[in-house]
């Protein structure tokens, strides 16, 4: 029963952007919940190899969204990592909505590829390697392949050593901007985000400011800048 209410629920479902699930449950935990084989009642014993009953079914009608477990979400880099791709879910529906066109698809690939870099460097270079190839005959194939991939992608735990990468790459767009004392508190701030003495949150605030005072127009628009509301202070934990 509890699989035909998800199956009935598919048509508003259409509309999530994500879905926190319960730990455990037997309809809604999103994997190893306990299974229980065998005939003999009195002899069953259980194998954590399952999922809920409804989450089995949401999570293959809707592979690509965003979900979590409510215990999960007490980890500050899993909490972070499921928000994101909650927006980055909503603004790929909301481009999909406005008409897909392949200059859109690249627009939107350039916005998000620092955020991406930042979870998986090869397989964010390999993601622009396919749409450098596609063609506007193509693109409907080409954006659903590419948000399956993007979504992997973003799945995986971002690292600090890739944070500092992509950091220090945008920190190169400064460099004939900034004076000798700037680019020095900048490069000790990064540094320092890279040892664990500072917080994700510092070096992104000082990178921010330098391209307020330093326009770069593609700037605007990069999400790993921008990944959520400063107020929910995702990166303050990072």
């Amino acid at each position: 029963a509890l699989r035909d209410v998800a199956e009935q629920q598919k048509g508003w479902h259409k509309d999530l952007c994500g879905y926190i699930l319960k730990k455990d449950s037997p309809s809604c935990g999103m994997e190893r919940v306990k299974v229980y084989k065998g005939k003999n009642p009195k002899q069953l014993v259980p194998e954590r190899i399952g999922a809920g009953l409804y989450a089995e079914v949401l999570l293959k009608n809707f592979p690509n969204l965003p979900v979590e477990e409510e215990g999960r979400l007490g980890d500050a880099v899993l909490r972070e990592n499921f928000i994101k791709r909650v927006y980055v879910y909503r603004d790929w529906q909301d481009m999909i909505e406005s008409g897909l066109t392949m200059k859109k698809l690249l627009e939107f690939h350039a916005a998000y590829k620092y955020s991406l870099l930042a979870h998986d460097q090869d397989r964010t270079r390999a993601l622009g390697t396919m749409l450098g190839g596609g063609n506007k005959q193509e693109v409907e194939s080409l954006s659903e392949c590419y948000f399956v991939e993007m979504m992997r992608i973003l799945k995986i735990r971002a690292t600090r050593k890739n944070h500092v990468n992509v950091l220090q790459h945008l920190q190169g767009f400064l460099k004939n901007n900034l004076d000798k004392e700037d680019k020095a508190e900048l490069v000790d701030t990064i540094l320092k985000y890279r040892d664990g003495i500072l917080p994700l949150i510092v070096p992104i605030v000082l990178l921010k400011h330098h391209f307020r005072r330093h326009p770069i127009e593609w700037i605007d628009n990069c999400m790993y800048l921008n990944a959520h509301p400063g107020e929910l202070m995702l990166f303050n934990s990072l």
